[in-house]
């Protein structure tokens, strides 16, 4: 396991063999968080989740009193968002009044930072919390390993060889959810989009048969690529859903090496890193971070498991 501290991540183009290929998470954050006001005037959130086949879209928000069938939460002078159905799992079904999505998106729609920072985004967020290759919005939070990456850096690894493809994984509020059952398997994930390309598919076999190795960069990649491998351990392309929750015990199909930050205690995401790494060597490298002062989370600083 190699730490990898800001600035020292060009490393990377000496770690990667030229016959292996490195995956990368190219979905782009959505503006989805909109702050209005109840007819009361009291304020309310709604986070856009993804859209629903009938033309509405899943979202979530606070107060849940604010969002019960029929109620509107005004987010603009004559564009509303009205709650249509409360859904199994919590999460609501909304449509927009007075506009469209995509203008509401644009006009009031905010970059939704993690709950862990504790401010509104500034500026430098809508550079800083997506990636340089990021294309196809969809997520609710950055793939945030694949942020240390630059395109000079890309490009290096393109010149020495190195294969790089990508696949879209629309990352959900779920990710944040902490595992707060008392057995791991009581824990219920969230389903996340995903499609993986053809060409990614056939780019992961030919690297394998010619003996290179897979490098996921992020835990939302291994879940997409271990999610269509399951059932042959050859990734299948094409769109799926998963809901995957990877723990210690888990065999990894395709997945050989793992670039990720470091995570939040209690968080799926630390359970796949220590499922990957093996959890006394998860632990030993959380030690040695919290004694050097490594960043944690988003913006921190990340590791190299290989």
């Amino acid at each position: 396991m190699l730490a990898l501290e800001d600035g020292t991540f060009a490393d990377l183009l000496d770690l990667i063999p030229a016959i292996d290929i490195v995956v990368l998470n190219s979905s782009r954050v959505r503006h989805a968080r909109f702050l209005g006001s109840r007819p009361s005037g009291r304020p309310a959130e709604v986070l856009l989740i993804h859209p629903d086949p009938s033309g509405a879209w899943v979202a979530l928000g606070k107060p849940g009193s604010a969002l019960q069938p029929g109620k509107r939460i005004q987010i603009g002078p004559d564009l509303f968002i009205e709650t249509l159905t409360v859904l199994e799992d919590g999460n609501r079904l909304v449509k927009f009044v007075g506009g469209t999505a995509e203008e509401a998106i644009a006009r009031y729609g905010r970059l939704p930072l993690p709950p862990y920072i504790p401010r509104d985004p500034d500026q430098g967020d809508e550079d800083r919390y997506q990636t340089v290759y990021a294309d196809r919005e969809g997520s609710v939070a950055a793939p945030t390993a694949g942020l240390h990456f630059t395109l000079p850096l890309l490009d290096g690894l393109r010149r020495k060889g190195v294969r790089l493809g990508t696949l879209d994984l629309e990352v959900g509020p779920g990710t944040f959810k902490p595992v707060e059952a008392a057995e791991l398997a009581a824990h219920e994930m969230h389903p996340e989009r995903y499609e993986i390309p053809a060409a990614l598919a056939e780019t992961i076999a030919e690297v394998k048969a010619a003996g290179g190795k897979l490098w996921a960069v992020g835990t939302t990649a291994v879940r997409a690529l271990e999610s269509a491998a399951r059932d042959t351990g050859r990734v299948k392309a094409g769109p799926g859903e998963t809901s995957l929750f990877i723990t210690p015990g888990y065999r990894f199909q395709v997945v050989d090496h793992l670039i990720t930050n470091f995570h939040l205690p209690r968080s799926t995401l630390l359970m796949l890193v220590s499922a990957f790494a093996g959890v006394e060597t998860t632990r030993a490298a959380y030690r040695h971070a919290v004694e050097r002062r490594y960043r944690f989370y988003s913006y921190g600083d990340a590791m190299v498991i290989v």
